[in-house]
């Protein structure tokens, strides 16, 4: 999961002419993408060893997750550890586009139309904006779960267009890209509000009653003002780690569902309760449901180093602020 999400708060809408309207769209548009892929870029290496420990590889369930950070450049040399990287990239811009835009909308949307409390909307905005991203790039998550999950000398898939097709021609059609998409969305809706409520409310807190440590001038807007890298990564770290924690074995049950036939006991995935008691009872919580949590606590710091570092960049070259 998003994960795999681009945690962030909404610049104001523009309220210029159209033209310069659908400009923001675009520079948006853009900010969120880029700030993705650069984060996902950097933590791509432990994005491939957790799903291969959360959908217990073959080759490597034995190990733990330093273990395996050794074990798949030696089997598979150092490119292994970004197999199914560009499937990702491919995702991700889009993803991180989306869902940056969706939350800026359904924000403006709750707070002004509707008038709701500015962190219930912040959640329910985060949580919204996360579905709509995930809808839209589902399938290509699961096209890069499949090729990620491939161990060297045993490939089903020779790429993506590869892994598309014979996806859709095995496995049901446009239902194949789907699998596990209900737990996916599930997990997406508290992921997402909780990362953007808990960012936008410590981000909030820093600027009002600690603006002058914790803050600085926004370069193209010396009347806005900003929180300073460190404290962005801070503020990101947090949210990402109790995210992470709220929505995991949600996370689990999706990349074993994403899967399908890959895995030998796919038929005991079926379905969310299914693949959850499965888990479970094969498992247990810390080896099942949990299993590779520890490497996400990892992923989330420079994740959000990244993103928030990058998107707070491209605001700035953009104008955004």
């Amino acid at each position: 999961m998003t994960s795999e999400a681009v945690v962030s708060t909404s610049p104001a809408i523009s309220s210029g002419p159209p033209a310069e309207r659908d400009y923001h769209f675009v520079r948006s548009f853009v900010a969120g993408g880029v700030a993705g892929c650069c984060a996902k870029s950097t933590i791509a290496p432990l994005d491939r060893i957790k799903i291969l420990l959360q959908a217990q590889n073959p080759h490597y369930k034995h190990l733990g997750v330093f273990a395996t950070l050794k074990a798949v450049p030696k089997k598979e040399g150092f490119l292994g550890l970004y197999k199914g990287n560009g499937a990702m990239m491919v995702r991700i811009f889009p993803y991180g586009a989306i869902q940056f835009m969706a939350f800026e909308k359904y924000n403006k949307l709750l707070g002004k139309q509707f008038g709701i409390s500015e962190h219930i909307h912040r959640l329910i905005a985060g949580s919204m904006a996360g579905l709509t991203a995930v809808i839209f790039t589902y399938p290509l998550d699961v096209i890069r779960a499949r090729l990620a999950f491939q161990v060297t000398g045993e490939h089903r898939y020779t790429g993506i267009a590869n892994a598309f097709q014979t996806i859709y021609l095995k496995e049901g059609g446009v239902s194949g890209f789907y699998r596990g998409l209900i737990p996916t969305l599930i997990g997406m809706a508290p992921y997402a509000g909780v990362s953007f409520f808990t960012f936008g409310t410590l981000k909030s807190l820093g600027l009002k009653h600690f603006p002058e440590r914790l803050g600085q001038p926004s370069s193209d807007n010396p009347d806005v003002q900003v929180l300073k890298v460190h404290v962005n990564l801070l503020c990101g770290g947090v949210a990402g780690a109790i995210a992470q924690t709220i929505s995991y074995p949600l996370d689990v049950a999706r990349r074993r569902m994403q899967l399908g036939t890959v895995l030998p006991d796919s038929e005991k995935c079926s379905s969310l309760r299914k693949t959850l008691k499965y888990v479970y009872t094969e498992f247990g919580i810390k080896k099942g449901l949990y299993r590779g949590l520890s490497l996400n606590y990892i992923r989330c710091v420079p994740s959000q180093a990244v993103a928030f570092t990058t998107y707070e960049f491209m605001k700035q070259i953009l104008h955004l602020n």
